[in-house]
């Protein structure tokens, strides 16, 4: 019974999937899928990436529309690099309780505390929080952008286990805002010592967004992207993961032959897994839900999403 359901579903995902490709057709659309999206999705990309890599192809696509298959605050990123687009979201309510972790008024207050201090902003924020932001970045080039910035004072804002993770590579003071990825935060020392027992010819590889105690005892700590390629590229066969579960499709694509053992059963993020391949067709047939924004917030807003993208 439970094979046959299975085979049903699978069917069912096919025929979505074909769907949903000629609808992109027709539209002149792109899809972009972030690595923590379900594989079904993922199978469709044009392109998948973390959200650095995903800002750079939303940056530069020439397609009419662009399906963003992520949360609301990447659909607001690409919208911001491309005023002229159309950018849809499979499902509107796929927020990132992070980005709302931080609030415009409270900003604006610390940077009157801090007038001498530069603002950066992970990406994982609103539009209007990155209006208020001198630069943006991502997890893959946080160190790069924090080096990048002539001033001795950053205020850092909103994830600050990434925060601390960075701070060890700069002289600079860092003032960090108290955010936290609710997914990644869950992760505790215990859960990945009982896995390492478990399995000691085991690599641990963990996202900076993991608590600092956590990343700490780390082999690898990075990226998704930067995971990606480190297991890729590893002699290693196995390894313990520390990031949302989705990636797991593309680890095992790359890498067939290496087994990974994902470090907690919550590792799965419920906003990124609103998103499925149903809302994806019905977005794409009635152009539904699409990202708006105003143009003075959008205008201020790019302008510390252009500065990231400028950081080699």
């Amino acid at each position: 019974m439970e094979a046959l359901a299975i085979e049903k579903k699978r069917e069912r995902n096919k025929e979505l999937q074909e769907k949903i490709l000629q609808l992109k057709k027709e539209r002149n659309a792109i899809i972009l899928a972030h690595y923590y999206q379900r594989p079904e999705i993922q199978e469709i990309a044009d392109y998948l990436g973390d959200s650095f890599g995903l800002a750079q192809k939303a940056k530069t696509t020439d397609a009419d529309v662009i399906l963003f298959c992520g949360v609301h605050f990447m659909g607001e990123s690409a919208k911001i690099l491309n005023m002229d687009k159309t950018v849809l979201i499979p499902d509107e309510r796929a927020g990132c309780p992070m980005a709302d972790m931080v609030n415009v008024d409270g900003l604006r207050k610390l940077k009157a505390q801090h007038p001498n201090a530069k603002v950066v902003a992970y990406i994982n924020t609103t539009a209007e929080i990155k209006a208020e932001t001198d630069i943006c970045c991502t997890s893959s080039n946080a160190r790069a952008v924090i080096e990048s910035i002539d001033a001795e004072e950053i205020i850092w804002i909103p994830d600050k286990n990434l925060g601390q993770y960075v701070q060890q590579f700069t002289d600079k003071k860092m003032i960090i805002w108290e955010g936290y990825c609710n997914t990644h935060d869950l992760l505790t020392v215990p859960d990945v010592e009982k896995l390492r027992a478990e399995h000691p010819d085991a690599l641990f590889v963990a996202h900076p967004e993991c608590r600092p105690e956590v990343w700490k005892i780390a082999d690898y700590v990075g990226s998704t992207t930067g995971i990606l390629k480190y297991c890729r590229e590893s002699e290693h066969k196995k390894f313990i993961v520390a990031t949302e579960e989705g990636v797991r499709y593309m680890l095992e694509l790359e890498s067939p032959d290496k087994e990974f053992i994902f470090a907690s059963k919550f590792l799965v993020c419920p906003n990124m897994k609103v998103n499925n391949l149903k809302k994806l067709a019905n977005a794409l047939e009635t152009m539904q839900p699409e990202i708006y924004l105003p143009e003075d917030v959008a205008d201020r807003a790019r302008a510390s999403l252009e500065r990231m993208l400028q950081v080699k």
